[in-house]
């Protein structure tokens, strides 16, 4: 049976879009291109497959769709650019079964320029249509926020930016269907480039309050009570808290290689955020020496491995970093997180607790690396020995903080 919409991608940016489209009653075809965003709870599934979703392992689907959105991942590839690898064959496996009429809308983090110069080519070879005539080509920001349940895509203002006026206005036709408000940018590269600056403002501010957490450090200045009163102005001033780095789908992006015009604030908000693990392991062995322990031998607990609370997703989590650092200095690493059944670090398994609190209390040190919200932070700081709180949310006086 025909859908109406086919998502290709059902990673970060997809599986929330066909959610979000399935809840407002549009029958949607999921095509997967890799991994998933993660597993669907089984009221969730149950709840999209009622609502028309079909997952789709055959792509002649994609031919008998008016919708087809690509939300492939772009991770960072190994000259520190984007990798399109994913883009490009979810294009091209488009481009095969592309007819005429329908609306193409690119969804995936990417460079500005990268609709028209590198998607359009493959759809229009691929398929022998030309964008802009025969079918209709646009980028949109993704947007999604995982877990976020304030705001959601209903609620969330959704940017569209066509090839043509005409391509603007079909996409927004399709996005007007999930979101109270449609936002019109003067075309795709705009509206790219709407991306680039909403993720490296999140990277760029993230990495001002990091360099402060370690100045207020020095200055013996606790940072989280000056976050507290600077976020009561009302204007001017927008609340970012310190962490041991900064992961998620949305890599930073300065430009230096595709338009040869480097972003300075964000090349060094890349590095002050890629800092972070080793200023946070740096400081447990610190706070482990002050209490006559070496970091060679000691038992180090890790809470919270995930880049965000209370999601599974592990994508650019600086845990990883952490834990290769603190067993590169000799200490024996453990690791608790509610969403992680197990986990790997240079290929090899780290120990799961099963009993919270007697893994604190057996550790040398505790290191909250994520506030998932069933952690009893107060309970914790009173089992543990020694408690590194990175995220600010132990009591004033009972853990030490970041």
């Amino acid at each position: 049976m025909p859908a109406d919409l086919a998502v290709i991608g059902l990673g970060p940016h997809g599986l929330p879009l066909a959610q979000a489209a399935v809840a407002a009653g549009i029958s949607t075809l999921g095509y997967a291109t890799g991994p998933e965003a993660g597993p669907l709870t089984p009221a969730e599934l149950r709840r999209m497959l009622s609502g028309g979703f079909r997952r789709a392992t055959d792509p002649a689907g994609l031919g008998r769709v008016r919708t087809a959105v690509i939300c492939a991942p772009t991770p960072r590839a190994a000259d520190g650019g984007l990798d399109l690898s994913q883009v490009e064959a979810a294009a091209r496996t488009l481009a095969e079964w592309l007819r005429p009429h329908t609306t193409v809308i690119l969804e995936s983090p990417v460079h500005p320029g990268t609709t028209e110069e590198f998607l359009r080519p493959l759809l229009e070879k691929g398929s022998g249509l030309r964008a802009g005539r025969d079918f209709h080509l646009a980028y949109a920001p993704s947007r999604a926020d995982p877990g976020n349940r304030e705001h959601t895509p209903a609620n969330t203002p959704k940017v569209i930016g066509g090839l043509t006026p005409a391509c603007t206005e079909s996409a927004a036709a399709f996005y007007a269907r999930l979101t109270d408000k449609v936002v019109r940018a003067r075309g795709p590269r705009e509206a790219e480039t709407v991306q680039l600056l909403e993720t490296n403002f999140r990277h760029v501010n993230i990495a001002l309050v990091n360099e402060m957490a370690v100045l207020c450090h020095d200055l013996g200045v606790d940072l989280w009570d000056v976050i507290r009163c600077a976020e009561t102005k009302p204007f001017g001033f927008q609340a970012f808290r310190p962490g041991p780095g900064a992961g998620g789908h949305g890599v930073p992006q300065d430009l230096t290689g595709h338009a040869g015009r480097p972003l300075r604030m964000v090349e060094l908000a890349q590095q002050v955020n890629g800092r972070m693990p080793r200023y946070v392991v740096q400081r447990a062995a610190a706070l482990l020496n002050e209490h006559g322990k070496s970091a060679r031998g000691a038992r180090v607990l890790l809470l919270g491995v995930t880049y965000k609370a209370d999601l599974a997703d592990q994508q650019g989590t600086p845990a990883h970093e952490v834990a290769i650092r603190l067993m590169e200095l000799g200490a024996s690493v453990s690791y608790h997180d509610p969403h992680v059944a197990s986990w790997n670090v240079l290929d090899r398994p780290v120990p799961r607790a099963d009993s919270l609190y007697e893994a604190a209390a057996d550790a040398d040190l505790t290191i909250l690396l994520q506030q998932h919200r069933t952690y009893d932070m107060q309970g914790l700081s009173v089992k543990a020995q020694l408690l590194l709180d990175t995220r600010g949310a132990t009591p004033t006086g009972a853990a030490h903080r970041l």
